[in-house]
């Protein structure tokens, strides 16, 4: 992992991904109106779970598949600590593909690709996996459920 990257939080204001070095981290391009928009209960019971032992996870709004997550980084925010109680970071909207996809994804799409090699996010709720030690270790779809990762993300923390 290339802990250079800075991202945005929903405020505007910059973090360095090294505050996440030595860190097992989940990061996932998440949307308030999809269907799997229900995932974020998953992501919040890995988080309340594993947090102690090391686990960071850290959501991308992205507005890229079907208008998804049309609201201001404000209004999702509120969506998500209001309606599912997310108390992992969820950061400034990105896009995850194309020629303004944000270094961080374009970085993560290189180290794991998809399916059939490539590297395009196909939908919402993508998630990648990232060990200790900053290997990007897989990449997980949308119809992966938090739930169904809990044994790998167990073996690197």
């Amino acid at each position: 992992m290339d802990y250079t990257f800075k991202v945005k939080k929903a405020d505007g204001s910059e973090v360095s991904l090294k505050d996440y070095e030595g860190k097992t981290l989940l990061i996932v391009n998440v949307a308030s109106e999809c269907g799997f928009t229900k995932q974020y209960e998953g992501l919040q019971k890995l988080y309340e779970k594993y947090q102690s032992r090391g686990l960071e996870i850290l959501g991308f709004p992205c507005n890229q598949f079907g208008g998804q997550e049309s609201g201001s980084n404000e209004e999702i925010q509120g969506f998500c600590t209001g309606r599912f109680g997310v108390r992992f970071p969820v950061f400034a909207k990105v896009d995850v593909n194309g020629e303004n996809a944000d270094p961080l994804f374009k970085y993560l799409k290189k180290e794991s690709k998809g399916f059939l090699g490539s590297e395009a996010i196909k939908w919402n709720f993508t998630k990648f996996l990232v060990s200790k030690t900053g290997k990007v270790t897989k990449r997980f779809g949308s119809i992966d459920t938090p739930e169904s990762l809990e044994k790998v993300i167990e073996k690197l923390l």
